[in-house]
């Protein structure tokens, strides 16, 4: 799907494709992929780098135009928890740029696309609006790990630590993602007449390079906590199937001291007190006794 827009008013509107600054490019198909590379000389494996969740970030320079590939994070899957991460190319032309993502990013809009002065401009925009979605994402990850933490005090199930190193995976892919970033943007501030920055631009650049600096940290924060704490979680779920186990001993034995002596009494022999009008009470009140002197017993020794 092909987007189009154009800068009336220091925003992005939607546009004719002729009048287009600004072209967006949502999970291309194969017609829209020889679109790209025909009309305005993308380099196709540049394309295909575009779309590649393993691909790296980076810059190169192509004639006519620069390509950024920028790693970005995807909407996570609720039910298993996963958040992952994958690549956007922006191809930045003289008074155009188009920009080919695997979902919509859609509508240019809000506090992160107000006054937009020109094409370089609205790329970094872009840039910031994605490492935006980092730290939102990452907040989310740190109140799930709560939630889960919480779980796991009471649990003796396995479906939580899972869930925990799923999410540790999941830092795992935004610490690459972030320090690839990283990377790109360091080369960008140094090569930052190669996109045609001016001087606001470049302010802008060092402002997104402290975002994914602080991004990174806080990824690299919370990887170590689930790290440094999933030993100790996953002793906690043992400790917890340890302790059900062992009242269900306690159970299991406290049932068979009546049962023993209901049995001694139920044999078809001459016994004591077969012929006693209370019998049954009596035997009744000595398994009870039995019982309740066991677990008497056992409650010092918790």
């Amino acid at each position: 799907m092909i987007e189009c827009y154009a800068l009336e008013n220091d925003r992005l509107v939607s546009c004719e494709s002729d009048l287009a600054q600004v072209i967006l490019v949502i999970a291309p198909d194969d017609g829209e992929k020889s679109l790209l590379t025909e009309r305005y000389l993308i380099d196709e494996h540049t394309l295909n780098s575009a779309l590649d969740p393993d691909e790296i970030a980076r810059l190169e320079k192509e004639p006519g135009h620069v390509a950024v590939i920028f790693k970005i994070p995807l909407r996570y899957d609720p039910e298993n928890l996963e958040f992952t991460v994958s690549s956007i190319g922006l191809f930045l032309f003289t008074g155009r740029l188009v920009l080919v993502a695997p979902e919509s990013i859609g509508p240019f809009s809000g506090k992160a696309f107000n006054q937009l002065r020109n094409i370089p401009d609205v790329m970094l925009k872009i840039l910031s609006h994605y490492i935006g979605h980092y730290l939102e994402h990452l907040q989310v990850i740190d109140r799930i790990s709560d939630e889960l933490a919480d779980k796991i005090s009471s649990s003796m199930e396995n479906k939580y630590l899972l869930h925990l190193f799923a999410l540790e995976k999941s830092l795992v892919y935004y610490l690459n993602a972030l320090s690839s970033n990283g990377i790109l943007l360091e080369k960008l501030r140094k090569c930052n007449d190669l996109a045609g920055f001016n001087g606001e631009d470049q302010e802008l650049l060092e402002d997104i390079i402290i975002e994914n600096n602080q991004s990174f940290k806080h990824a690299k924060m919370y990887s170590n906590i689930l790290s440094s704490m999933m030993d100790a979680r996953v002793s906690i779920v043992n400790n917890n199937l340890n302790i059900l186990m062992k009242k269900l001993t306690i159970i299991t034995i406290a049932i068979m001291v009546p049962t023993f002596v209901v049995s001694a009494f139920s044999m078809n022999v001459t016994i004591p007190l077969q012929k006693h009008d209370y019998a049954f009470w009596i035997i009744m009140f000595i398994a009870f006794t039995a019982m309740f002197g066991f677990l008497f017993l056992w409650r010092p020794k918790k």
